[in-house]
């Protein structure tokens, strides 16, 4: 893993209008950057070994989720 971030903030009415009005809810972005497409799987195959795996997933499972798996940084300025 090269880089691990989560960031908490509220959603905004106009998602490119940061003065716009929240919607009262929450957002989450959680960014994980891997070396190579070995260390993604590597990481995945780590999710056996979580014992809030699956409560994990029951409760994403009652958000909106959007997940990349694997997709690639197609520009950072780090």
């Amino acid at each position: 893993m090269l880089s691990y971030n989560v960031v908490k903030g509220p959603e905004l009415s106009s998602a490119l209008d940061p003065g716009s009005a929240p919607t009262g809810n929450t957002s989450f972005v959680l960014a994980e950057v891997y070396k190579s497409p070995a260390g993604l799987a590597e990481h995945w195959a780590t999710a056996d070994t979580w014992k809030d795996f699956g409560a994990f997933v029951d409760w994403a499972g009652r958000q909106q989720v959007a997940v990349l798996h694997g997709s690639p940084v197609v520009q950072s300025h780090w």
